[in-house]
């Protein structure tokens, strides 16, 4: 109760609620989602480590891979962390600057994300659409220079959010009902005009449906070849190429999908829920990436194996 009339008094301070009505199991709960976090962690610096120090693994595929690992670790390192200091230490303050900032690097993340799927999206369509000009249309200088527009692209279109925020006067209600800095969650504690910073926060959301889109075109673009190839040899390797793809794109969207559905249309669910259902959101997919790539890759399994046999 201290913390709490400590925090309400100091106007620079927020307070994350954690999970309410489960604060008694806030221990218990922190075990799965800190385990989940490590072995995400473990799973995704492996990835960069191994595909760095193999030359027969620079590649683009591999480049793409890398790049979701980066967004992976970024997305769940930014949510995470002060999750488990609200479970284990009930810290529960977080100053207006980190709110903030948490905001940025978290939809930041999840924006690139979104953009390096929709480039896989298109490798696949390429590969199996137009085979022969593959290297041409995507030579490792064309997807760096996708990359680094896709990270401009989540810069220029995220940093408003918080930029905006600032602008925005806020009165003694300084509690956030989350775990983290839910972008939506702070506009609504704003005592000023807040009109602009919702249309603002649909734009993005927008940015990533149009990726999205873009995602389910070119498979259904990549499918419509598929059927038309008469050899069964060709017609199996040509799915082999992009079960991956698919794969990694239902594990990132699906429960993004569920979890903004169950936020704007689930009014009868409990709060907790929300809660829990929007950390899984930046857990699952980090944790399950490393896993399924090392069933669908033989090529970088065997090279894990390698490593791990020498220690």
């Amino acid at each position: 109760m201290a913390a709490l009339n400590l925090t309400l008094s100091d106007p620079s301070t927020f307070m994350l609620t954690g999970i309410d009505g489960l604060e008694i199991v806030h221990i218990w709960i922190s075990i799965p989602f800190s385990t989940f976090y490590i072995i995400s962690l473990f799973g995704n610096f492996t990835i960069l480590f191994v595909v760095g120090k193999e030359q027969t693994l620079h590649k683009l595929m591999y480049l793409l891979i890398c790049m979701l690992a980066l967004t992976d670790i970024g997305t769940s390192t930014s949510v995470v962390p002060k999750a488990l200091c609200i479970f284990w230490f009930n810290l529960k303050g977080i100053t207006v600057c980190g709110c903030l900032t948490q905001i940025f690097f978290l939809h930041a993340a999840t924006t690139m994300h979104s953009a390096i799927l929709a480039t896989m999206a298109f490798d696949c369509y390429i590969a199996i659409c137009n085979p022969l000009r593959f290297a041409i249309i995507l030579s490792d200088v064309r997807i760096a220079k996708l990359g680094l527009m896709g990270l401009i692209r989540a810069v220029l279109f995220i940093l408003p959010l918080p930029l905006l925020l600032t602008r925005q006067p806020f009165g003694a209600n300084h509690i956030i009902p989350h775990t983290y800095c839910d972008h939506m969650a702070v506009v609504k504690m704003s005592c000023g005009d807040t009109t602009f910073d919702g249309i603002y926060g649909v734009v993005a959301f927008i940015v990533i449906g149009s990726d999205l889109t873009l995602i389910v075109l070119s498979y259904g673009l990549i499918m419509r070849a598929v059927l038309r190839i008469s050899s069964k040899t060709a017609h199996q390797k040509a799915l082999n190429t992009c079960t991956a793809h698919i794969c990694v794109m239902l594990m990132s969207y699906t429960p993004f999908l569920f979890t903004s559905m169950t936020h704007r249309f689930g009014q009868d669910i409990a709060p907790h829920v929300h809660i829990i259902l929007a950390i899984l959101n930046f857990l699952v997919p980090p944790h399950a990436q490393p896993n399924r790539l090392w069933v669908k890759t033989k090529e970088l399994r065997d090279k894990v194996s390698k490593y791990t046999s020498r220690r």
